[in-house]
């Protein structure tokens, strides 16, 4: 249990991985001052003893923080994931430790969709082919299996932020689009849901993935999958490595049933720049394969710096924890005027009025509270116009209830 409260002063951000600086110039705003970056990922040992000064660490994708790596950060109040996913991060041990974990779902929602339309013209052209036998000598020079955009029927599985921006998009190239979710969805533009996956699968020229990495998704575009498609169909998977059984594509292109490909994430991916990519997609001309790059532009590192950044200092100064991937949800107001108390304990019966016994006990006027749960954790914050001294005596009784995971008075 962490029962200390830091000064501003005297807390260590720690961002790992080349994290925009625009999180950095977020931090200081903020009067942040003591923070330490890492041009790359960290881990065993050097990772330990970064962790071990941290208050707040920021990572992206390579960077793995263990239960084991995240009992031994004593000080750590909180994580962000300078990205959409957050596998990285044990997320059950960070919250039963009473740690949320911020991350940016949206902020490359654009470079991504950009990416998507970018890499459907050039299939629908058959540029990948073309410019590979350019490479190798050859001069292909015909209209042959070469068409438009326009007029074509694109199919989107996964209508979320991501499947609706590229929706948007191909209908400004005349496209008509057809989408396909599991939850009932507003359609944007003219677009129109289709009344099954197979029907989606039929109809469509194109075919896009959007959707996130869950029992349901994992392996769903298969061999049955790609049979059930229209010959000659062009397929785009831009979303997750595991939704797609990526051998099956292979046969499905080899064969001419699928006239190319595009594909950003893999089932398996080196772990760093330096290592062999091996795939059954390698060498095949109709195919664009790119290293998971669909949200690395400039501007959205940029975005997701800003984002997680904002996140993780409006958590710290104000206890808000909105959009946390892993911990009950609370928006909180400023606080000024009041001290603000912390209490994060395990979900068990009688706690809140334990927590409620510590002020009435001091005879201490609680000038506002807040209380959240989930199945494991709950959050009760508590505002009271009382002087630095009483708040720091209130935290130290808090911390003493048994089943508390933190405490902390905010400065």
């Amino acid at each position: 249990m962490n029962a200390t409260s830091f000064p501003k002063s005297e807390m260590r951000v720690v961002l790992l991985e080349g994290i925009s600086t625009r999180a950095e110039a977020v931090f200081r705003a903020a009067g942040y001052s003591r923070i330490e970056t890492h041009a790359t990922a960290l881990d065993g040992d050097a990772l330990r003893a970064a962790l071990a000064q941290a208050h707040i660490v920021g990572i992206r994708s390579r960077t793995r923080l263990s239960a084991d790596m995240l009992g031994d950060a004593k000080r750590l109040l909180a994580v962000g994931t300078f990205c959409i996913g957050t596998n990285q991060v044990d997320l059950d041990a960070a919250e039963a430790l009473g740690i949320p974990v911020f991350n940016a779902p949206y902020s490359n929602t654009r470079s991504v969709a950009e990416l998507v339309i970018a890499e459907t013209v050039l299939l629908l052209r058959g540029i990948p082919a073309k410019s590979m036998q350019c490479h190798r000598g050859g001069w292909s020079k015909s209209a042959l299996g070469s068409h438009e955009a326009r007029g074509k029927t694109l199919g989107i599985i996964g209508y979320g932020h991501i499947g609706t921006q590229v929706g948007l998009l191909a209908e400004g190239l005349g496209m008509r689009v057809l989408f396909h979710d599991i939850e009932s969805k507003l359609a944007l533009g003219n677009a129109q849901p289709a009344p099954d996956l197979d029907t989606l699968l039929a109809q469509s020229d194109v075919v896009t993935l959007h959707v996130p990495d869950t029992a349901a998704t994992r392996g769903m575009i298969g061999a049955a999958a790609f049979a059930r498609m229209r010959r000659g169909v062009q397929f785009l998977n831009a979303s997750r490595g595991t939704v797609v059984d990526v051998q099956a594509l292979a046969d499905a292109i080899a064969n001419g049933h699928v006239a190319g490909a595009a594909v950003d994430v893999f089932p398996e991916e080196p772990e760093g720049n330096a290592d062999i990519f091996e795939s059954p997609l390698r060498g095949l001309d109709n195919v664009i394969l790119t290293p998971h790059v669909g949200g690395s532009t400039l501007e959205a590192q940029d975005s997701i710096g800003v984002e997680v950044a904002t996140k993780l200092v409006r958590y710290s100064d104000n206890g808000s924890t909105l959009s946390a991937v892993n911990f009950p949800e609370v928006t909180l107001p400023e606080h000024a005027g009041s001290h603000r108390l912390l209490h994060i304990h395990k979900n068990v019966p009688g706690m809140l009025s334990q927590v409620n016994a510590v002020f009435s006990a001091r005879h201490v006027n609680i000038d506002g509270q807040y209380l959240r749960t989930d199945a494991n954790v709950g959050y009760v914050v508590i505002d009271v116009g009382t002087g630095a001294a009483q708040a720091d005596a209130l935290r130290a009784e808090l911390a003493a209830i048994p089943g508390t995971l933190r405490a902390r008075v905010l400065y």
